[in-house]
């Protein structure tokens, strides 16, 4: 957990464990969502005093009341246990006024064998669009056996028949979200993601800032 919050706050007790939640709030730990975001705050004498010389940052990380902002977005489950949504820095709110999650989206479609990377579009939008970058591996090894040739990941991702493949994915996604949350377009990525080039973080996660500015066009496409 967070170092505000001295690390924890909550856990999965023997004999109440619920999988895909970070568990209950510890005892003398006061957690609550907030009414609108969403977000996680908590408030306990755990909770960090501030930043050391830095007031205005530390008003920041406090709400008026005296609760410490997370930065994390979740849900209850059951209401007693916590299951963590998203990064409230990346939800996204439709033209529409609704808080999307693009986390929950992109895992879902990252369950298929076929997608490696996935990037939900849509803020300020009316409707959601997704980047998607194969598992070059696997769709080659589903091209081959199809005898369906290719010559590199740009040309492989691509052939209709793959587009076929991947929108069979997001179809099966789709099913699982409400009309909102469902993507309507998707655009392929043309190339593997790379560290070095600066679309992922050393830990292999998207830099969403870095693939909108590399992506904008393909993004634009989908919105005319």
């Amino acid at each position: 957990g967070m170092t505000e919050n001295t690390a924890v706050a909550t856990a999965n007790f023997p004999g109440r464990m619920k999988l895909g939640t970070v568990g209950e709030p510890y005892p003398g730990i006061e957690l609550r969502l907030d009414e609108t975001t969403g977000e996680i705050q908590t408030k306990h004498p755990g909770n960090f005093a501030g930043y050391w010389g830095r007031p205005e940052q530390t008003a920041e990380t406090f709400t008026d009341d005296g609760w410490l902002m997370t930065g994390d977005v979740g849900e209850w489950v059951d209401g007693t246990h916590v299951k963590i949504v998203d990064r409230i820095k990346h939800i996204i709110i439709t033209s529409g006024g609704k808080n999307v999650s693009p986390s929950e989206i992109e895992n879902s479609l990252k369950t298929s064998p076929y997608i490696k990377e996935a990037m939900v579009v849509g803020e300020g939008r009316k409707f959601l669009t997704a980047l998607v970058g194969i598992e070059y591996d696997t769709v080659g090894d589903w091209a081959l056996r199809r005898n369906l040739p290719y010559t590199t990941y740009r040309d492989l991702s691509s052939k209709p028949e793959v587009l076929e493949l991947v929108q069979k994915v997001v179809d099966q996604t789709n099913v699982k979200f409400a009309s909102v949350e469902q993507i309507k377009k998707f655009r392929m990525i043309p190339k593997e993601l790379d560290h070095e080039d600066g679309e992922l973080t050393a830990t292999q996660k998207l830099k969403r800032g870095a693939m909108s500015d590399m992506f904008g066009p393909l993004v634009d496409e989908m919105y005319r």
